[in-house]
């Protein structure tokens, strides 16, 4: 059985998916992302509304986690998030389709990345492709990210991605 990550602590922050009510927090994480890779703040005070439509037209095939620090009584603070789209392969004569996710736009602030937080994240998404029976999870890494995710058991699956088989070990 996999790991409930609904809102269960690990180390001093949570991990658990996200639902509409995150959306403006996930919004500033993306531009968090953005600003933090060019070093300056982006104006554009469209994005969120965009982000906003881009949620609604992905919701049914992607699936959002949201780390968090804070309490209940305090409030929470959103620090990383991660998200897997499912793919489902079209069936064909003599083979059933079958599915895959990849994961895409993984980001936690720089002040908690050494904390444990990117892993949860991971472990929560590959957790997630176990349950759904995914034959395997892919993604394309950033230059500094790729030994992260070979840490964590991707592998080489072609030029520029890493997959690893959810079901194993």
């Amino acid at each position: 059985m996999a790991a409930d990550y609904s809102n269960q602590p690990v180390r001093d922050f949570t991990i658990r998916v996200a639902d509409e009510r995150d959306m403006a927090a996930l919004a500033a994480l993306r531009r968090s992302w953005l600003e933090e890779r060019g070093g300056a703040p982006i104006e554009d005070p469209g994005f969120e509304a965009a982000f906003e439509q881009w949620w609604r037209v992905e919701l049914p095939r992607r699936t959002f986690w949201l780390a968090e620090v804070g309490t209940p009584r305090s409030g929470f603070t959103a620090i990383g998030s991660l998200n897997v789209v499912e793919i489902v392969h079209m069936p064909r004569p003599g083979a059933r389709g079958g599915r895959i996710g990849h994961v895409g736009n993984a980001f936690v602030l720089a002040s908690f990345a050494g904390r444990g937080v990117p892993g949860a994240l991971l472990n929560a998404a590959i957790d997630h492709a176990r349950e759904r029976r995914y034959r395997r999870l892919l993604l394309a890494p950033t230059s500094g990210s790729a030994a992260f995710y070979r840490r964590a058991g991707f592998t080489s699956a072609g030029e520029s991605l890493l997959s690893v088989d959810p079901s194993a070990p």
